[in-house]
């Protein structure tokens, strides 16, 4: 092995291909051995903030909207549009944020990512019409749409084999949680203070979260799929420093690292690559698992405050709180499945929600809707089942893909989430308008159908390490 980091990279010595790939397989076993501490909990709670944020922001607008639509006399295809601009807006950032995590590292791309969503969510504040919150919501959905999938790959790299389920879902809780608060907030200030008090708090804690999250280490799985072992070894020492309560420096270097070692071409993932044989049956069932569940979710979250408001006639208090129960029923729901996830595994569980929740809003599509009390009950159940299915798809995709193309692999499945969280809102929209609220909930009964077919043929990835999963 080659002698001490400090030299200037281009002055590393060399090392052979074999060494390289010993010295990158002794650090992964060193993360695997890693017993959990405060610092993966700083990391998980750091990353999970800049991700409650995200949700926060992602669902002001369904909040905002009671008021809106009489002060700005916005029509129901309208609704649609606004709610579907943020979701554009988060395709393009998906995409473009995942590809650039891959080759400048997690950290900072989910800093900038954070930073746009948060700076925007002030402009939106200051919007004085339809047009100009439409244009601000859009931009906004850059940032909203690349912080997840760059989060939800850093937590997965930094999680051991051995509970990465419930390690995971304990961070992916902080959405559910964001938006639950959202809910609450919502109902509570936005009467109170006015539809601007929504923006202005979910943007200025973000500018302070994106300064913390560049003060966290880089994920030493990326560190090494680059190269850069080094910098690997110094992340790995600091976790085992951590477990221990000691120094970094007091812990012995396990083996000496080169600052830079030469990547092969199969270590730079592609886009194309999602779709090769080896990767093309995963890739498309889990693309179908992320547009049936966002579908129904993100529809029912973003119109279910409009629906009580204007088919029941519900009181805008009373309807944001109602509202705001579904995202309750979340949480609890995504705390059970983080609790046995690593037990029933990804399959069964994913099967179990989808089952059930078709189930339940085919009740409503059936009848139920003649009773606002109904409506309440059984959309907010179904909300809360296929919203732990969200939760539980952010831990899966970056199982199935190795390092190489994990980010990119993310991201374009959650580019699916904002297309069908697109679609669904205006699709609602115009449904309503056409054939009444009981052939929305049917067609949320299919799609969930539609993702339970789907989920007979995912792969289980439950105890085992990524690397074991895919290469």
């Amino acid at each position: 092995m080659s002698v001490a980091n400090a030299e200037p990279r281009s002055e590393a010595p060399a090392i052979s291909s074999s060494a390289s790939e010993d010295a990158a397989t002794s650090l992964i076993v060193r993360m695997e051995q890693v017993p959990t501490s405060r610092w993966f909990v700083r990391a998980r709670v750091v990353m999970g903030s800049a991700t409650f944020f995200d949700a926060f922001n992602a669902l002001s607008i369904a909040f905002v909207l009671p008021i809106l639509v009489p002060l700005w006399h916005i029509t129901a295809p309208e609704i649609g549009f606004l709610i579907g601009a943020s979701y554009v807006g988060q395709i393009i950032g998906a995409l473009a944020f995942s590809w650039a995590a891959e080759r400048y590292g997690r950290v900072p791309c989910a800093a900038a990512a954070t930073a746009i969503y948060a700076i925007m969510s002030l402009a939106c504040a200051g919007a004085w019409s339809f047009g100009v919150l439409l244009a601000f919501r859009f931009i906004q959905g850059i940032g909203v749409g690349g912080e997840m999938p760059v989060a939800a790959v850093y937590i997965s790299e930094l999680s051991k084999a051995r509970g990465r389920g419930r390690f995971f879902m304990l961070y992916e809780m902080i959405f559910p949680i964001g938006l639950m608060v959202t809910g609450q907030v919502g109902a509570i200030l936005v009467p109170l203070w006015g539809w601007q008090i929504m923006f202005l708090i979910g943007g200025i804690p973000g500018l302070i979260i994106a300064v913390m999250l560049l003060r966290l280490p880089e994920s030493p799985r990326w560190l090494i799929g680059k190269g850069r072992l080094a910098e690997a070894e110094k992340v790995v020492r600091r976790l085992e420093a951590a477990a221990t309560g000691a120094a970094p420096s007091a812990i012995p270097p396990v083996v000496t690292m080169p600052a830079q070692v030469p990547v092969p071409p199969r270590s730079r993932g592609s886009w194309g690559e999602l779709l090769s044989p080896a990767y093309r049956s995963r890739t498309l069932v889990v693309w179908v698992l992320w547009a049936t569940a966002y579908l129904v979710a993100n529809s029912l979250n973003n119109w279910l405050p409009t629906l009580y408001t204007t088919v029941y006639h519900l009181d805008l208090k009373p309807a944001l709180r109602a509202a705001s129960m579904t995202n309750v029923a979340q949480v609890v729901l995504v705390l059970v499945c983080a609790i046995v996830i690593d037990r029933t595994g990804r399959k069964y569980w994913m099967m179990g929600a989808f089952g059930l929740g078709a189930v339940l809003l085919s009740v409503l599509a059936f009848g139920g809707t003649q009773d606002v009390s109904w409506v309440i009950v059984f959309s907010t159940l179904s909300y809360g089942l296929v919203g732990s299915i969200a939760a539980v798809v952010y831990l899966y995709t970056p199982e199935i893909y190795p390092t190489r193309m994990r980010a990119i692999g993310t991201g374009v499945a959650t580019s699916w989430l904002r297309v069908a969280s697109a679609i669904g809102p205006t699709l609602v929209g115009f449904m309503l308008a056409k054939g009444g609220v009981d052939s929305v909930f049917l067609m949320f009964a299919g799609v969930a159908i539609l993702g339970l077919v789907a989920a007979t043929q995912m792969i289980e990835t439950r105890n085992l390490r990524l690397e074991d999963i895919a290469r």
